[in-house]
């Protein structure tokens, strides 16, 4: 009983974490210290560790000064490389869609992630609908495989995107930037909707990677 105590402290010490960070409460940059989580968490530095060395594998921490972690913060040159692998991801994904005998009902469905985006409120409601949306692209793909990749880079996305957190970086998650794909899936324009999709994920890229930009809002 004791190893399945300590497994479901370092489970739940994990989630709290990861929960934490994607949620913007610890910025990128910031250091994460064993002695004062074990302390707010009420759990040893042991469990502590162990949680954190699993969200470095997640790509959400990485090594800093005095062999402390840190939330990762991605230069704009590997936000430029995050977007490119999921244009290529997500236009897969398209592609699959396009070509499936169930386009239709995908459509339908993807029509109710736009609803989503519309009504989204708060910035945060803002970005689980978009990140939403396009996780349910990749899955009505049909390709497990696509969608297991994607959800190893959804980590390093949210936190981009959280710590941007402005006005100008809302655009990109509007519902009307989502509608084309959408329109073109349904016409089974597969040029078209490629074409708009990595359209959509430049002007994200651009707008994330933007150095002075990324200074002014963490």
């Amino acid at each position: 009983m004791s190893s399945l105590d300590r497994s479901t402290l370092r489970e739940r010490a994990l989630h709290a974490l990861r929960t934490a960070i994607l949620a913007g409460q610890y910025q990128p940059g910031e250091h994460l210290g064993e002695v004062e989580l074990a302390s707010r968490l009420g759990i040893s530095r042991g469990t502590v560790r162990e949680a954190l060395r699993h969200l470095q594998q997640e790509g959400l921490l990485v090594p800093a000064a005095r062999g402390m972690l840190q939330v990762h913060r991605l230069s704009p040159t590997e936000v430029h490389e995050l977007y490119e692998v999921r244009a290529a991801l997500e236009s897969l994904a398209v592609a699959g869609v396009i070509a499936s005998a169930g386009r239709q009902a995908a459509v339908e469905e993807l029509r109710r992630g736009l609803i989503r985006l519309d009504q989204a409120g708060d910035f945060t409601a803002q970005v689980e609908a978009d990140l939403g949306f396009h996780l349910l692209l990749c899955e009505l793909s049909g390709n497990s495989i696509l969608v297991r990749t994607w959800r190893h880079l959804e980590g390093p996305i949210r936190v981009t995107v959280m710590s941007a957190g402005n006005e100008q970086r809302r655009l990109p998650m509007s519902a009307a930037r989502h509608k084309p794909i959408v329109d073109a899936i349904e016409r089974g324009d597969e040029a078209g909707a490629l074409d708009v999709l990595r359209g959509h994920m430049a002007l994200a890229s651009s707008q994330l990677a933007s150095p002075d930009d990324r200074t002014s809002a963490s």
